[in-house]
C-alpha cells in the first residue's frame, strides 16, 4: 500500500514505525527538516519537506499514486485542508485526519466530514482515544488493556498473569473443568518476549502477557478466575495537565463509580486552565516530586494514580513515586518505541502504550479489507472484526476451508446474537455472521486476500 503520513512528530513517528513492519511504500511530509531527517534515518521512507496541506508538496509525495493519506500534524486545520487537497486534486481513496479539538467531534457538527463536505473518512483524536483507554482500565483493576468488539458485546482483555493465579499450570482444555462459568477465547500469549497461540495442552505461567476475548458482562469473572482482584479505583490522582489529563478527568467526573478525581500539574497556566474547565476535580499546581504537593493532593487515600505527561520517563517515575506512597493501582503512559522505558524497572506499575492505542484507532483504514473494528497487539499481531454480508464469497465455506495460516485463528463467531468462542473447524460461514479473529504479523497479507 502506498501511504502518505503528514507530520513527523510523536504521533506521525508512531504511525510510520507501525507501517514500516509491513509491505508499505511510505512518504513522510513535514516542515521541520530536522524531524524529517530523524524519521528518514530510522525507517525506509521517502522524506518530503513542506506542508502536507500544500498541493505542490502532496504532488512531490506522489499523492496521485497513493492509496491513503494520514494527516497527523499538530494542527487540525492543516490536517483537514490536506485531506481536502488529497481528495479534490489527487483523488486519494482514503483520508485519515488527526483532529484533536473536541469542537470538531460534537454531534451537532456531525455533517462536517464526508465526500461532499470535508473529505475525511476517519477523524481521530489520539488524546481522546488515550483518555478513553485509560478510563476503561481504571474501571477494571488488574487489567492493563481493554478493546471493545462486536458493538461492545465482547471485550479484548490484556493483562499479566499474577504469580498466585489459581489458573497456573492448568492445561487450557481443563479450564472449563476448573472454571465452568468462565467463557473465553485465549487470543495469544506473550512469554519471554515471544508471542504464540496456546494449544489445548499449554498452561499459563506467572508473568505471561495474556490477551483474551470475553463477554462484556463477564469481565469481572475473568478478573476473579485469574486472581487479578485489586481495590476499586474510586479515588484517582492524575499527574499531568495536557489534553489527555483534561479528557480523562472529565470522563471520570461523569462516572458514578468515581468518588473523587484530583490533578497535579507543574505548569501554572495549564493548571489554571484545568481548574477553570473542570467541575468536580481539584487541581494542584506543583511537582510530583514534592511531598508537600502530594500530601495536599491526598495521595495517602488515592486508589489509583495515572501519569500522563508528555515524557515517558517522568510518567514512569511519577507512577513509582505513587506506588512508594502506598497507591495500589499505578499507571504510566509511555510510547512503546522509546528505548528509555526499557532501561527502567517498572515493577508492578502498568504501562499504557500510547502507540498501540493510536494505531488501533486507525488500524481498520490500514488494511485492504473492510473491517468493523481492529486492535493491534503490538509486535505480536492484530485482532480484526469482519461482518459477512450477502455478497461474501465466504458463505458456505467452513472455517477450515478459509485457509487461515496456522499463526492465526478465529476467536469468536457472533451469529443471531449468540456468541461462540473458538468455533469448530467444520462450522460453516453464514450470511450475517460477525467474525473476530487473531492475525499474526506474518499472516496479514494472506488474511487480506481471504477476506477481501
Amino acid at each position: 500500500m502506498k501511504i502518505i503520513v503528514g507530520g513527523a512528530g510523536s504521533v506521525g513517528k508512531s504511525i510510520v514505525a507501525y507501517l514500516s513492519r509491513g509491505n508499505n511504500d511510505v512518504a513522510v511530509v513535514d516542515e521541520d527538516e530536522r524531524k524529517l531527517n530523524e524519521v528518514a534515518r530510522e525507517w525506509d521512507v521517502m522524506p518530503v519537506l513542506g506542508s502536507v496541506a500544500h498541493p505542490d508538496v502532496l504532488q512531490k509525495a506522489e499523492a496521485g499514486k497513493s492509496d491513503l493519506l494520514i494527516a497527523a500534524t499538530e494542527s487540525d486545520e492543516v490536517n483537514m485542508i490536506a485531506c481536502q487537497a488529497a481528495y479534490s486534486l489527487f483523488n486519494v481513496p482514503r483520508k485519515v485526519a488527526r483532529i484533536s479539538a473536541r469542537v470538531y467531534h460534537k454531534a451537532a457538527w456531525g455533517g462536517l466530514f464526508g465526500d461532499h463536505d470535508i473529505p475525511v473518512d476517519l477523524a481521530v483524536s489520539p488524546e481522546y482515544e488515550i483518555a478513553g483507554a485509560i478510563k476503561r482500565v481504571l474501571q477494571f483493576p488488574g487489567i492493563s488493556g481493554i478493546c471493545p468488539f462486536a458493538g461492545k458485546k465482547l471485550m479484548l482483555l490484556s493483562f499479566r498473569c499474577p504469580k498466585k493465579s489459581p489458573l497456573l499450570q492448568i492445561p487450557l482444555d481443563h479450564l472449563e473443568r476448573a472454571e465452568p462459568d468462565l467463557h473465553i477465547a485465549v487470543v495469544n500469549v506473550i512469554r519471554s518476549g515471544r508471542g504464540f497461540i496456546p494449544g489445548s495442552d499449554d498452561t499459563f505461567h506467572a508473568g505471561d502477557e495474556i490477551n483474551l476475548l470475553a463477554a462484556a458482562d463477564e469481565v469481572e469473572d475473568v478478573i476473579r478466575a485469574f486472581g487479578l482482584e485489586r481495590k476499586d479505583n474510586e479515588r484517582v490522582l492524575i499527574f499531568g495537565g495536557d489534553q489527555i489529563a483534561e479528557y480523562l478527568a472529565e470522563a471520570l467526573e461523569e462516572d458514578d463509580g468515581i468518588a473523587g478525581c484530583r490533578v497535579i500539574d507543574e505548569d501554572p497556566r495549564s493548571a489554571a486552565r484545568l481548574a477553570e474547565h473542570l467541575n468536580n476535580t481539584a487541581v494542584f499546581n506543583g511537582s510530583v516530586m514534592s511531598d508537600v504537593v502530594l500530601a495536599e493532593a491526598g495521595i495517602a487515600d488515592a486508589d489509583a494514580a495515572v501519569a500522563v505527561t508528555g515524557e515517558d520517563k517522568d510518567n514512569i517515575i511519577a507512577a513509582m513515586i505513587a506506588r512508594k506512597n502506598g497507591v495500589e493501582n499505578t499507571f504510566a503512559l509511555v510510547n512503546s518505541r522509546s528505548a528509555n522505558t526499557q532501561m527502567i524497572n517498572v515493577g508492578e506499575n502498568i504501562l499504557i502504550d500510547r502507540t498501540t492505542i493510536t494505531i488501533s484507532a486507525i488500524l481498520k483504514e490500514l488494511r485492504k479489507v473492510r473491517l468493523n473494528n481492529a486492535c493491534t497487539l503490538g509486535l505480536s499481531g492484530e485482532v480484526w472484526e469482519i461482518a459477512v454480508d450477502g455478497n461474501s464469497t465466504l458463505i458456505g465455506s467452513t472455517f477450515a476451508q478459509l485457509g487461515l495460516p496456522e499463526e492465526s485463528r478465529v476467536c469468536a463467531l457472533i451469529r443471531k446474537g449468540e456468541t461462540r468462542f473458538l468455533p469448530a473447524a467444520d462450522e460453516q460461514v453464514e450470511e450475517g455472521d460477525v467474525l473476530v479473529f487473531f492475525v499474526a504479523p506474518s499472516s496479514i497479507r494472506r488474511a487480506e486476500k481471504i477476506f477481501a
